[in-house]
């Protein structure tokens, strides 16, 4: 069934968009994982800020309002703001006719400014090893059905996936849209989301951890088809927590990423 699998979406007819099962994700067999949505947000944001010259994503703020199913979903988008240097968008992700997602955009135009080479903090700090050097990885809620896990090739750059503080590199298998190329940032978006998962210090088979939100900040323009994610999760004992997450590419660091976090038992 995999090999079927070409990408996370497919073009549905009108303006929607059909979820594949490469999207599926670890807490119910027909929810998608919370990445291929955003990046398919970010992807629609994206689009519309380029009209206006606007091509660097600053922000991509998400707010996971209901479970996403897998089926058809329809996103739009508004620019609230747009200014000389930057844009401010919202947009709706919408699926099984209800408002599923919320998200905000921070969009900035981008000029090259080289750098004084004394200034501090640069070069921008490396992840802990390469892709070469990362050990290969799997994400422990794959299974025999397609999901998020067969979307994407993970590597283990130090620690252990799921059990404490992580850091891992990830790379798209499939396109995110049938037949497109996906951006950069789209790559990010994609994996951002899997913070608390990497860095998980409860027992998933006793503990749920999902993220409410994802919040990504990005300095410059990704590079590459590999994203790194050093990630850590810290529980305040309320049934509340926070995952944050340094982004990475093979230059160095691009940003970061925080989820605030429900954990129950199960």
């Amino acid at each position: 069934m995999i090999a079927n699998l070409t990408s996370a979406y497919t073009r549905a007819d009108g303006q929607g968009l059909h979820a594949t099962a490469l999207t599926r994700g670890p807490w119910h067999p027909q929810h998608q994982h919370g990445g291929p949505p955003s990046a398919l947000v970010c992807r629609a944001i994206e689009q519309s800020a380029q009209a206006h010259g606007l091509t660097h994503v600053g922000r991509l703020t998400v707010n996971l309002i209901r479970p996403v199913p897998i089926g058809e979903c329809q996103v739009e988008v508004e620019a609230e703001y747009v200014g000389r240097n930057a844009g401010h968008y919202s947009a709706r992700l919408l699926a099984a006719g209800k408002e599923v997602a919320r998200f905000t955009a921070l969009m900035q135009r981008e000029f090259e400014m080289p750098l004084p080479q004394d200034t501090p903090g640069h070069p921008w700090p490396g992840a802990p090893k390469s892709p070469a050097e990362s050990s290969a990885g799997q994400l422990p809620f794959a299974s025999d059905d397609p999901g998020y896990a067969d979307l994407i090739e993970t590597k283990v750059a130090e620690g252990r996936l799921f059990h404490g503080p992580c850091a891992a590199w990830f790379r798209m298998r499939h396109p995110l849209v049938g037949g497109e190329e996906p951006s950069p940032y789209q790559r990010v978006a994609v994996v951002a989301d899997c913070g608390n998962g990497i860095s998980a210090a409860l027992d998933f088979k006793r503990y749920s951890f999902l993220n409410c939100d994802l919040t990504i900040n990005l300095l410059r323009r990704p590079v590459g088809d590999w994203i790194c994610l050093q990630s850590r999760s810290a529980f305040g004992g309320n049934g509340c927590g926070l995952a944050e997450s340094a982004l990475y590419d093979q230059s160095g660091l691009m940003g970061r990423a925080t989820q605030s976090l429900a954990v129950r038992p199960r």
